[in-house]
């Protein structure tokens, strides 16, 4: 059977209802303050549109979240190709570029746990990001348990550790960064140990 295509007017009001809630969310210093009233009255919709299009406040910021992950995964997917790439510089532009995601976005990932959203195991990206890190760390032989070792190095880029340490310990985006970047050095080696 053939899918009927999306109304115009109904693409229309997604694409503003998504806009209007990641501004919301991007300007509120607190993301438990952002109401569905407020999305709707900014997307310039009724407050019905929203549960009709997205059941509830989590799965309207899930759907945020996906519109904010698809430029970031095609940008992980070109760095994973990249000729002459090796793993462990697979593993570093992965991990950072999943950093800047959740700098630039921490109010949005913070309301998501707060909407319900808390265990990033069961999201859709989640599993994505550990395929692609654990077979990356596969391939480091100083690494014994990758698959443990990508959930452990995921959980050290949690949205709400990134809010914390950038709002309430005032720590620069670089200085995560290039002590993620310390990390992974002590988690990974130096690239001369024995295989596995």
């Amino acid at each position: 059977m053939k899918q009927r295509a999306e109304r115009a007017d109904a693409v229309r009001n997604r694409e503003a209802v998504l806009a209007a809630a990641d501004a919301l969310f991007a300007a509120s210093t607190s993301p438990t303050s952002v109401s569905m009233d407020d999305i709707a009255a900014a997307a310039g919709v009724g407050k019905g549109t929203l549960f009709r299009r997205f059941g509830d406040r989590a799965g309207l910021i899930g759907a945020v979240i996906a519109s904010r992950l698809e430029p970031l995964r095609l940008a992980v997917r070109e760095a994973q190709d990249a000729p002459g790439s090796t793993p462990r510089q697979r593993v570093k532009d992965l991990l950072d570029a999943s950093l800047r995601f959740k700098i630039e976005n921490r109010n949005l990932m913070s309301a998501a746990e707060d909407a319900g959203l808390s265990s990033p195991y069961q999201a859709e990206h989640y599993g994505s990001w550990h395929a692609l890190l654990r077979e990356a760390l596969d391939q480091i032989p100083e690494v014994h348990d990758p698959d443990f070792t990508a959930h452990a190095l995921l959980a050290t880029i949690r949205a709400d550790l990134i809010a914390h340490l950038i709002d309430n310990q005032k720590t620069p985006p670089e200085a995560l960064r290039s002590a993620l970047a310390s990390h992974l050095d002590n988690v990974l080696g130096n690239g001369s140990g024995p295989p596995r």
